[in-house]
């Protein structure tokens, strides 16, 4: 079975994952949905000092959006705010310095931010990482579901209490089409059976992402919540995580501008806003969260289990001591490409 989605995946990919796989879909987009403008739209933006984030703030910058980008490199934000106030002729971009990985920090930014700000009208979860070694965070959380699940989790439900107070409030995260060959383990979520493979590991995050946005849409109806592909992206992060894809695929891939393009359609236009709240998009579409005769589906008891604990550690880390010092995970950011 592994072996069939593995395949039907990467078949699907080489039609519609590439730059040609845009191209060929964008011929369908209407350019008038991101017609707009946002002055007065708060917008949050995770890993956004590069790749797919970078080119969402950009975007969302140049329509008026005030933006607060979440990163992890104060450098690299720094420079890349100053990049974007000075291409886009607008000052209201923020850094806010935050490892997604280090939990109960992401938690501790997340109830400052609540009280700082009186809105939030859309959440971008954008950040991720791709770790191939085993490590785990001061929580004893393995980095790579740390970061790309543990974080999305603290960081957005921290936040619902401030985004459903705001006007058409909307929670957007990248996930990645990697997820397509996964079913969720909720008996393993910290990668501890088997070989660790990081790549695997990833795409299992990425389906654990799916399965959030899903049971938050049910659970907040207010919020549209949204789970998008980006396509196979060329990012910094894709050259250094995954070296012989990146060769491998090389002119294939898409720009960071295409990448974004569904993140930042979600985050705008009126039409997103009038799609069901948690499916799961590429390219502008909703499309099906799982592989044909792929036997991805979980039952109810199994996603309930993937709640609950999820629930559990998120109150685990709220009761540590606020003291704790974490390491940094490498430098990896955003590499959506499976």
């Amino acid at each position: 079975m592994s072996l069939y989605r593995n395949a039907v995946w990467f078949l699907n990919g080489i039609h519609q994952y590439t730059r040609k796989g845009y191209e060929a879909a964008s011929k369908h987009f209407e350019s008038q949905d991101l017609d707009v403008s946002v002055v007065g739209r708060s917008f949050m933006i995770t890993g956004a000092n590069s790749g797919i984030g970078k080119a969402t703030a950009m975007a969302i910058a140049k329509k008026g959006g005030t933006i607060h980008m979440v990163c992890r490199n104060k450098d690299k934000a720094e420079e890349a705010r100053a990049e974007i106030v000075r291409e886009s002729g607008n000052t209201e971009v923020y850094v806010h310095i935050v490892d997604m990985s280090e939990t109960r920090k992401v938690w501790e930014f997340a109830e400052a931010f609540k009280k700082q700000y009186r809105s939030l009208n859309v959440l971008i979860n954008n950040a991720g990482c791709m770790i191939h070694k085993r490590e785990v965070n001061a929580e004893g959380l393995e980095k790579n579901f740390a970061t790309n699940t543990m974080g999305v989790y603290m960081l957005t439900q921290t936040l619902i209490p401030l985004i459903q107070k705001s006007r058409d409030p909307r929670v957007i995260t990248v996930s990645s089409g990697g997820m397509l060959v996964q079913k969720l383990r909720d008996d393993d979520l910290q990668s501890e059976k088997g070989r660790f493979d990081g790549v695997m590991i990833y795409a299992q995050n990425k389906r654990q992402q799916v399965v959030l946005t899903q049971q938050w849409a049910k659970a907040n109806p207010v919020i549209h919540f949204s789970v998008m592909h980006p396509g196979w992206v060329d990012t910094p992060a894709v050259s250094t995580s995954m070296p012989e894809f990146h060769r491998m695929m090389g002119d294939r891939l898409r720009s960071v501008g295409q990448g974004a393009d569904t993140v930042v359609w979600l985050a705008l236009s009126r039409t997103a806003s009038r799609t069901r709240s948690g499916q799961f998009f590429q390219d502008r579409k909703p499309v099906p969260a799982h592989l044909p005769l792929a036997w991805t589906h979980s039952s109810n008891e199994e996603i309930q289990r993937f709640m609950d604990h999820m629930e559990t550690l998120a109150k685990d880390v709220q009761q540590q001591p606020p003291d704790i010092q974490l390491n940094g995970p490498p430098d990896l950011c955003t590499p959506h490409i499976v």
